[in-house]
């Protein structure tokens, strides 16, 4: 579909499984050169990889933990050995859990923080240093969420990491412009994902979900592919600096559909 992406070498954390998977799944299509980050599931990471390969796509694993300077340097240094350079550098790798936030401990916080925002900081800034030491007018694209707008009882670490992330990708994004650097976010609503499998196969809880969604349905990791696709590829290349929401609405205040209020 994106003739441009065909040949582009695109680096994905937390590519193993949920929406990191979905993404190389269709960068394969697109016949990219797939980076694929993975922390501690190889096996799953190896699958992907066959897959990417199938889909017309070339590929190639690395493990890597977001949050450490030298893992993360690892992934791009993996991109340029492998493939010979980076194009697009996708921060995806994320986790969350749910505590009140009087009772949450200090690691908690920590574990979120470090893997959400500080990951997706050292991603974007080891992409951008290649980009600007090789004269490359680079992508980044930043995984956040609704909840860089929405606030999250019993998630304020995952809420605040997502906030964050708001503003640091228009902090890069503006200081990059003028080389042509383009940085961007992602902010998916309610997806239906591995790590959501079990709330979803709760009739109820999936009604509950659903009837926060104006468009009535919970999305499918590919429809969140399709937005990172858009942004990697030239048909985006007047778009920086935002936060892209594929939500179904969810941004949108649904409580006041029909009137109400």
């Amino acid at each position: 579909m994106y003739t441009d992406l065909k040949g582009k070498v695109v680096a994905i954390t937390g590519a193993s499984s949920g929406l990191g998977k979905s993404m190389a799944l269709r960068f394969g299509k697109e016949q990219a050169k797939v980076v694929i980050n993975y922390f501690n599931n190889e096996k799953d990471a190896n699958s992907v990889k066959e897959e990417v390969v199938q889909a017309g796509g070339e590929a190639v694993v690395v493990q890597g933990d977001v949050t450490k300077e030298d893992d993360v340097r690892n992934i791009v240094k993996t991109a340029i050995q492998e493939f010979g350079t980076l194009d697009v550098m996708i921060n995806n790798a994320g986790r969350e859990n749910p505590v009140a936030s009087h009772e949450m401990p200090l690691d908690d916080w920590n574990k979120v923080i470090s893997t959400n925002l500080t990951g997706a900081f050292l991603g974007s800034r080891e992409a951008i240093k290649y980009f600007v030491e090789n004269n490359i007018k680079g992508n980044v694209i930043n995984m956040s969420s609704v909840h860089e707008m929405i606030p999250w009882p019993l998630f304020v670490h995952y809420a605040a990491s997502k906030g964050g992330i708001k503003l640091m990708t228009e902090t890069l994004a503006l200081e990059y412009a003028p080389k042509g650097i383009r940085v961007n976010n992602i902010g998916p609503g309610a997806i239906n994902t591995p790590i959501n499998a079990e709330k979803f196969a709760d009739p109820v809880q999936k009604k509950d979900v659903e009837s926060m969604i104006p468009m009535g349905y919970i999305g499918e990791p590919e429809e969140i592919a399709s937005v990172a696709v858009w942004l990697a590829s030239k048909e985006s290349s007047y778009v920086t600096g935002i936060t892209l929401f594929a939500d179904g609405g969810m941004t949108k205040y649904p409580s006041f559909q029909a009137g109400r209020g």
